[in-house]
């Protein structure tokens, strides 16, 4: 065999498949897309390296899913992603696939491998079987070919290939450019990415996600502060005292994102915001909810309910309830109704009791966004 490496580009934001769900990160069972695609590629074939490329903020949460892997940060382009993973590639040869390449055949990814070393670079296509019209002309659909991937390319070709300061929309293109020899060889439809919403009945015989609910829930205390202005849940409260804290100090808030972050197993708020970042200085705390719930929505998840309970002597919450609760659900993007805020006392026992601060449990749960 081959001494091959595994490139899988996964970086892009999804923006043309009108999902609130990233395509990389729906779920088949438990696993999403990006790993069913490269546990696909990979499971008859023993790679030097297998490289993904993601988005840089998600890149800790995936190594969640298998820490053997390397994953590296997109660029601004593909060619820039692909540059970055090849930086980790010392492989004679390299294959390049996209993440919503989903369902690649087995016999079409030995096509390709089979023909390592006959050219620079090793081509998946299908014919057309429409009439094409170029500029108002038709042109012969026999000269026409649709390049898919994986592609195969010798490492050191391609990666000349890619000193151009030219944008290539696939690799073959930068070989080419670059007076490379490209061999091609028959693909496979069902080899199509996932690039829009109609796109999906490409995996509609892959196994539904997980109906499974997942809980978490999140506890934070903060002490009182003078001279500061006490917010919960995102409202302002009227008090003589605020909530000492890096951010704002809303406890309320920071207790529902680590609910949330438990409930998808992605760490807690101070591993995504640590508090000595100058950064997060006074930060208002429903920017680092919203961010928390981009985070879950891109990677797969919708949120279903919350239900936190704010525990204090003073001052008296009920008359916040409402608008409260409304602020929550605008964040989360869910209805009121899923929002619940409570309140009860220590009967003056602890600090909480001696009036010192605050502390507020949350629980939260998530689902997987349902593709199907």
């Amino acid at each position: 065999m081959p001494d091959l490496s595994l490139v899988m580009l996964g970086a892009g934001t999804s923006s043309r498949f009108k999902m609130s769900a990233k395509k990389q990160w729906l779920r088949t069972g438990h696993t999403p897309l990006w790993l069913y695609a490269t546990q696909n590629i990979m499971k008859n074939y023993a790679f030097a390296k297998i490289v993904i490329v993601c988005n840089k903020d998600e890149i800790e949460y995936m190594k969640l899913f298998n820490s053997e892997f390397i994953y590296v940060a997109g660029g601004d382009s593909r060619q820039d992603s692909l540059k970055n993973a090849l930086s980790h590639v010392e492989s004679q040869g390299v294959l390049v696939s996209d993440v919503a390449r989903v369902c690649v055949p087995q016999d079409m990814l030995q096509r390709v491998i089979s023909e390592y070393g006959s050219a620079d670079i090793i081509v998946p296509y299908i014919k057309t079987q429409d009439t094409v019209v170029f500029k108002n002309e038709t042109v012969n659909r026999d000269d026409i070919k649709l390049i898919q991937t994986p592609q195969l390319s010798n490492t050191n070709s391609l990666k000349n290939a890619l000193l151009h300061a030219k944008d290539f929309t696939d690799d073959s293109s930068a070989v080419k450019a670059n007076s490379g020899a490209i061999k091609y060889v028959i693909g496979d439809k069902t080899a199509n990415k996932i690039t829009y919403l109609e796109d999906i009945e490409i995996i509609s015989k892959l196994e539904k996600p997980s109906a499974d609910i997942f809980i978490g829930n999140g506890y934070d205390v903060h002490q009182f502060e003078d001279g500061k202005k006490m917010v919960l849940c995102g409202v302002e409260i009227q008090y003589d005292r605020g909530l000492k804290a890096h951010s704002d100090g809303d406890v309320a808030i920071h207790a529902l994102i680590d609910a949330l972050l438990g409930a998808s197993g992605a760490g807690d708020i101070g591993e995504l915001f640590p508090d000595n970042n100058p950064k997060y200085k006074h930060v208002d705390s429903k920017k680092l909810l919203k961010e928390v719930v981009l985070f879950l929505h891109n990677t797969g998840f919708q949120i279903v309910n919350c239900d936190l309970t704010i525990i204090s002597e003073s001052p008296k919450i009920s008359p916040y309830k409402k608008l409260m609760r409304e602020t929550i659900a605008n964040i989360l993007q869910i209805k009121p109704l899923h929002v619940n805020i409570k309140a009860t006392t220590t009967e003056t026992l602890g600090f909480i009791g001696r009036g010192e601060g605050i502390g507020v449990s949350a629980i939260s749960s998530l689902k997987y966004y349902d593709w199907k």
